[in-house]
């Protein structure tokens, strides 16, 4: 089969387009999948940089969402059929492993995969749709409306607003009637998200982006001194980013991370946390429930994949590329 392939870690120079990759063939209890649609994730870069304490066998395939149509079946699959659509839970629940990561993912023509990540695809959901779900958009369900109980009315403070998790949680604000901040690096960016129903924009390049937001809501206050700052921050940045969304939160606000692109172990200041009573939320991952419910909320037609392009699998080195650069909208998807 055709595949895209790391032998080592290493920058976007180590992927190789290999024409004459094995087939899979499956064990008893797992699918061959015809690979119609994978997105990336700025894990796959992780991946392909090496991450310590986290051991990769090489070679290894890219890809952790994916989604496509069963071709065959292994000798005990009995509640699967050739031609079901599916979209797969990446994690392995039973045996540990993450698809894309240490086990053979979909930049790739075909995938096998245990019965048990399989989830049934509508037939009204397409692929491409389906395989921006889990990673960005499984997490940012997760972290908006189990970890972070947004509530119509609150004011909601997202960061770095344009990718894969942001644009979810962008549109999951405001599906559950959050006044929405969407902070982003370009004119082209903010406009994308005014579309997608941001109620305010912040260019951080250009502007002071807590000025910004203290000049939309005013200044923190404490014990009944009045109102000022936001209900919640979204922040899967961290770093330098870190410190100041503590200090455009209102009393009782709660500060949602999921992430740190921009660094794990940013400079803290926790007499904001003591002073304004901040609630720090957590939130790692997503669960099965959480890709069922998005997959109803896209057919429902409540939220929209934000796609920025489609790639054939022989460019997906070029795709990965412009996401390093962060010259994207939302999700990249390469189709074999």
């Amino acid at each position: 089969m055709k595949a895209m392939v790391i032998h080592k870690h290493g920058d976007l120079d180590e992927i190789v387009f290999d024409a004459h990759f094995p087939d899979p063939t499956p064990d008893a209890d797992e699918v061959v999948l015809a690979v119609k649609a994978t997105s990336l994730n700025y894990h796959d870069l992780f991946t392909l940089h090496g991450m310590p304490g986290i051991k990769i066998k090489m070679p290894m395939i890219m890809g952790i969402d994916v989604a496509g149509e069963i071709i065959a079946l292994g000798s005990g699959v009995k509640d699967w059929a050739i031609g079901d659509r599916v979209l797969i839970d990446p994690i392995n629940r039973v045996k540990g492993g993450l698809v894309g990561e240490t086990i053979e993912g979909g930049l790739a023509e075909y995938l096998k995969v245990p019965t048990h990540q399989l989830i049934k695809l509508p037939d009204d959901v397409s692929f491409e749709d389906a395989a921006a779900l889990p990673v960005a958009y499984g997490t940012a369900h997760r972290m908006m409306v189990t970890r972070g109980e947004i509530k119509p009315g609150e004011k909601v403070l997202i960061l770095g607003a344009s990718g894969g998790v942001g644009t979810c949680c962008v549109q999951l604000a405001k599906m559950l009637g959050a006044e929405v901040v969407a902070c982003a690096s370009s004119a082209d960016k903010l406009q994308k998200l005014k579309e997608l129903g941001a109620d305010h924009l912040i260019n951080y390049r250009e502007q002071d982006w807590p000025q910004e937001v203290r000049n939309l809501y005013g200044k923190p206050r404490v014990f009944g001194q009045g109102g000022g700052g936001v209900d919640v921050v979204v922040n899967f940045t961290g770093g330098e980013t870190w410190v100041p969304s503590l200090k455009v939160m209102k009393q009782d606000g709660r500060l949602l991370t999921c992430g740190a692109t921009a660094g794990f172990d940013p400079k803290e200041d926790i007499r904001y946390i003591w002073t304004f009573e901040l609630n720090i939320r957590g939130s790692n991952g997503w669960s099965r429930d959480d890709l069922h419910a998005l997959i109803d909320l896209v057919r429902n037609g409540r939220i929209k994949p934000s796609i920025d392009r489609i790639f054939p699998l022989q460019e997906a080195k070029e795709a990965l590329r412009l996401m390093e650069a962060r010259q994207i909208f939302g999700k990249l998807i390469i189709r074999p």
